[in-house]
């Protein structure tokens, strides 16, 4: 048990690790390193039951963050292969906290690869958690990620009322519960930002603008990461919107020389993405040539 004490704390620091810099190959790396340790622990001795199930808990969700990892360093052929691993180990350990947060994973993984009908039942399985139904955080968190899905395969009418199951589940929450290290990051301003995700693909750019500025305003220091990455949905909200030269300005205090260790893979893809919106939108505009001359001179920057 006291091994597995020790292995908690190390899983509480990947995810701090994770909350700040992203997806990067030397966490994913030490996730895979710590989920065998954990695994060998099963090997030596006798265990109880108990610990048995805490074990491979730990090794399913150190696998779980070296799948997030991948995912948000786009990588997602390496991020199917510890989903197929994570979700076995999470099988064995009994456990639906970390059966829902690898759903949640699964879901976006499989945006990546373009499989929405897998994204929505990957969605709709972690919102079908008995946790779900034991306590109203985690039934906010998963209807939020399943309102994103059904936007983005044209269930409006679904989506938004996903959105209010969301909100109403956080209000009923007793957030000073124990609850897992990798729960801490859904607070009210990961709320909004998952609304603005969901808005954002309805259509109501106006509306998800809105959202993620409370989400940027309320923040808490650490989460650099999530702070890049709403401030680039931020940025196509506006350009959306024609509101052009915002657009550029807040997108290029998300390509700051500053932030460079918190753009992952998924955080580039989208400035990707706004960078030919861009194009599209004002192709001759000096405030869209700036943009461009600044983007291409700040990609070697080093994660």
């Amino acid at each position: 048990m006291s091994d597995a004490d020790r292995l908690e704390t190390e899983f509480a620091r990947l995810v701090a690790a994770d909350n700040q810099f992203g997806g990067t190959i030397n966490l994913e790396t030490r996730a895979l390193a710590f989920a065998h340790h954990a695994m060998e622990l099963q090997a030596v001795g006798y265990t109880t039951q108990r610990v048995r199930a805490r074990l491979y808990g730990l090794a399913a969700a150190f696998t779980g963050t070296a799948l997030w990892a991948a995912v948000d360093d786009h990588a997602p052929d390496r991020a199917q292969q510890h989903l197929d691993r994570a979700m076995t180990l999470a099988g064995l350990s009994g456990s639906p906290e970390i059966q829902v947060r690898l759903w949640g994973h699964a879901a976006v993984l499989a945006n990546q690869q373009r499989r929405p009908h897998d994204a929505l039942a990957a969605a709709q399985a972690g919102r079908a958690s008995s946790v779900c139904r034991r306590d109203p955080l985690y039934r906010s968190l998963t209807a939020a990620r399943l309102a994103g899905i059904q936007a983005q395969t044209g269930q409006r009418s679904s989506a938004l009322r996903s959105l209010g199951q969301a909100a109403e589940a956080f209000e009923q929450a007793d957030h000073g519960a124990p609850r897992p290290v990798w729960m801490v990051f859904f607070d009210r301003s990961e709320l909004d930002g998952l609304g603005a995700i969901a808005l954002g693909r309805l259509g109501e750019h106006s509306q998800a603008e809105a959202y993620l500025h409370r989400t940027l305003s309320r923040l808490r220091p650490g989460y650099d990461r999530n702070r890049v990455y709403y401030g680039a949905l931020l940025a196509l909200a506006q350009l959306r919107q024609r509101d052009v030269e915002q657009a550029c300005a807040t997108a290029a205090t998300v390509a700051a020389p500053d932030n460079a260790k918190a753009r992952t893979g998924r955080i580039a893809r989208l400035l990707d993405e706004f960078t030919r919106e861009l194009s599209v939108a004002t192709p001759r505009s000096s405030v869209a040539a700036q943009w461009r001359e600044t983007y291409t001179s700040r990609q070697g920057d080093p994660r």
